[in-house]
């Protein structure tokens, strides 16, 4: 418990870039696969979008036009926020860099899962509710933050590169078994890519099946724990910069006067 409180610190390792990536991935697949019980739509999946933004053009369809062009720019918004958070976090040297983009998300979800069934009656300029966009924008944010703390080798929303990687690793590791004797035996795997990838895979289908469960039988709530979670993560790096944060507001208030 203790070293979960340091997971959203501004000092890294590649075994806490690790952590957090594999408890933001199970809380992608839960509310990915959640989404999709009250949405019939993966809110992460930004490749099938980009296809139907697509073929919304080719068939002159606006509603299919509109839904991927809303989902696309929500989850852009989300980067790009996370990324606004990140970077002046840095500029002021705050313990929460990390943190603040976990705690925003973690605040957004708070509403959703409390809310229900409330938030799908919200209509928008997307010829969608509300909730594909929160949802859109919230997988934007967490996928930046894993890709943040770890330089872009932890992607927490969307498989397809863990699986490339996890493929390409046990291809290596045929190749090896297949040819010990052969001038080519150089060709390695990369063990803990193949666990990293695999444990990433793992958990968001675990948090999938959690996800699709708790929607099914407890509904919209359910997301409240996954919330609850990414809060406790975030909260202790920001009270660390609380005090300063005091002393920075009394130096720009003394300056004021």
């Amino acid at each position: 418990m203790r070293r979960l409180r340091h997971l959203t610190n501004r000092h890294r390792a590649p075994s806490t870039n690790m952590a957090l990536g594999l408890l933001l991935a199970f809380n992608a697949g839960a509310v990915n696969a959640g989404g999709f019980l009250v949405l019939h739509m993966y809110t992460s999946h930004m490749t099938g979008f980009a296809s139907q933004l697509a073929d919304g053009l080719v068939l002159a369809n606006a509603k299919l036009l509109l839904n991927a062009l809303g989902a696309i720019l929500a989850f852009t918004a989300g980067a790009a926020v996370c990324a606004v958070l990140v970077n002046w976090g840095r500029q002021q040297s705050l313990h929460s860099v990390y943190a603040l983009p976990v705690m925003l998300e973690a605040l957004m979800m708070f509403p959703f899962g409390l809310m229900g069934a409330a938030t799908l009656a919200w209509s928008t300029p997307f010829a969608v509710p509300i909730t594909v966009l929160l949802l859109s924008f919230i997988m934007g944010l967490q996928n930046a933050v894993g890709s943040k703390t770890s330089g872009g080798s932890v992607r927490t929303t969307h498989k397809t590169g863990n699986i490339t990687d996890l493929g390409m690793e046990l291809g290596k590791a045929l190749f090896l078994t297949r040819s010990r004797n052969s001038p080519h035996r150089q060709v390695r795997p990369n063990w803990l890519r193949m666990q990293s990838s695999a444990g990433l895979v793992g958990m968001f289908v675990l948090g999938g099946i959690a996800g699709a469960l708790g929607f099914k039988y407890v509904g919209f709530v359910c997301v409240v724990p996954l919330a609850a979670l990414l809060l406790a993560l975030s909260v202790p790096p920001f009270l660390r910069d609380v005090p300063r944060s005091k002393a920075l507001l009394a130096r720009f208030h003394k300056k004021l006067n």
